[in-house]
């Protein structure tokens, strides 16, 4: 059965994306997703869940000891 365009735009009027919700991080202000662990912080609900600086210097570790291996 063939369904007139304006059946077809009433079901596709639901297809449309909706933005993501951003609030700001209750620690250092920062805007982020909502439900998510803020990224420049760790904090998530006012509790540190990632070690930020630990995780900055683990991949600091890895991009040095990459570039040694490189020069060899």
């Amino acid at each position: 059965m063939r369904h007139t365009r304006a059946h077809t735009a009433n079901r596709r009027s639901h297809h449309a994306l909706k933005s993501a919700a951003i609030s700001s991080c209750s620690n250092c202000g920062q805007s982020h997703v909502r439900h998510t662990v803020c990224i420049k912080c760790g904090y998530y609900r006012g509790k540190q869940v990632i070690n930020m600086v630990q995780k900055l210097e683990k991949k600091q570790a890895k991009l040095k000891a990459k570039e040694k291996e490189e020069q060899k």
